[in-house]
């Protein structure tokens, strides 16, 4: 069984602003193809899926990318009229997965990591290790949240844009969560809403950093999405 993926779509993008007052953040092009397109190439290429994506913010948009998609039948679409928040949305939908390991994708980040990698890493992570976590080196710490790992690449410390982080190894909000781990989140934690501010520190010790050095970048702002767009120029 392909491991499947729950791609969260449904933000504003306010930071993004004046781009997402008519465009989605997930499909804000770079180098001219959609993010969530650059997403559902990728991911297929490794051999994931199939997908979930929610919708809530210019869902008719989302919605006709999916329908005009060569990639419509492995998408399953979930709307929020009110936003259920990032673990919300993940617990709501547990069922999705059948009961096996999943990742978890902020699909607003452009990001050419090798996947298939990733889910090596996270097979072969060390025990104890509920999730994988993809972190990337970042040149501006201070705005990113910043973990801390021991010498097996674990994660025992987490700092959220704070002044002088210990380090520039950031979380890229993207998971392979053991099926363990989404058991846990359907009782144990199935009133929590938010995955980073309510999840992650609940797990310190227990999540595996897998660092890539291919492009990450966060497009929340007009320079980190032009900045996006210029390297995305010279991988075409």
């Amino acid at each position: 069984m392909t491991m499947r993926a729950l791609l969260l779509a449904a933000g504003l993008g306010t930071r993004l602003r004046p781009i997402t007052d008519t465009t989605p953040k997930c499909l804000v092009p770079i180098s001219g193809t959609p993010l969530l397109q650059i997403w559902l190439e990728r991911l297929t290429e490794a051999g994931i899926g199939p997908f979930l994506i929610n919708t809530h913010y210019l869902v008719e948009q989302v919605t006709a990318f999916v329908e005009e998609s060569h990639f419509r039948k492995k998408i399953q679409l979930v709307h929020e009229k009110d936003l259920r928040g990032t673990a919300g949305t993940l617990i709501e939908n547990l069922d999705f997965f059948q009961g096996e390991d999943a990742l978890l994708i902020h699909a607003d980040n452009y990001c050419l990591a090798d996947i298939g990698a990733f889910e090596h890493a996270h097979i072969n992570r060390p025990q104890g290790c509920v999730m994988t976590m993809m972190t990337f080196r970042s040149d501006e710490p201070s705005s990113c949240g910043i973990v801390e790992v021991d010498e097996a690449g674990v994660v025992i410390g987490f700092h959220e844009k704070v002044e002088n982080p210990p380090g520039n190894l950031a979380n890229g909000a993207v998971y392979i969560l053991s099926a363990a781990l989404l058991k846990k989140m359907g009782t144990e934690l199935k009133h929590i809403t938010d995955f980073s501010t309510e999840v992650l520190h609940r797990f310190e010790g227990q999540i595996f950093s897998h660092e890539i050095s291919d492009v990450f970048l966060d497009v929340g702002t007009p320079d980190r999405y032009a900045k996006a767009n210029r390297v995305g120029q010279t991988k075409i």
